[in-house]
């Protein structure tokens, strides 16, 4: 019988594009997929969706001085969760 094939692992800097839905328009966010992976942890520990989490984002953005796209954003918020423990 034939063995089955392991994925290959991704690398944690590899770009992965998704459409998330932003106060009713689709629109689509790359990341890499540390970003990607801790931004899931982040929802779930939050008990939301990821689109739930973004769309939190994008409105704190709006705030932002820096005027960042969505996904710097978005880096940004994970790299302070991060360090908020």
């Amino acid at each position: 019988m034939g063995e089955t094939a392991m994925p290959e692992p991704v690398s944690p800097t590899t770009l992965k594009k998704r459409s998330v839905s932003i106060a009713g328009h689709n629109t689509s966010v790359t990341l890499e997929h540390a970003f990607w992976d801790d931004l899931k942890m982040i929802a779930q520990a939050r008990d939301c969706s990821i689109s739930t989490l973004i769309a939190e984002i994008d409105r704190a953005r709006a705030a932002d001085p820096g005027n960042p796209n969505l996904s710097s954003a978005i880096r940004v918020f994970v790299l302070r969760a991060g360090r908020a423990g």
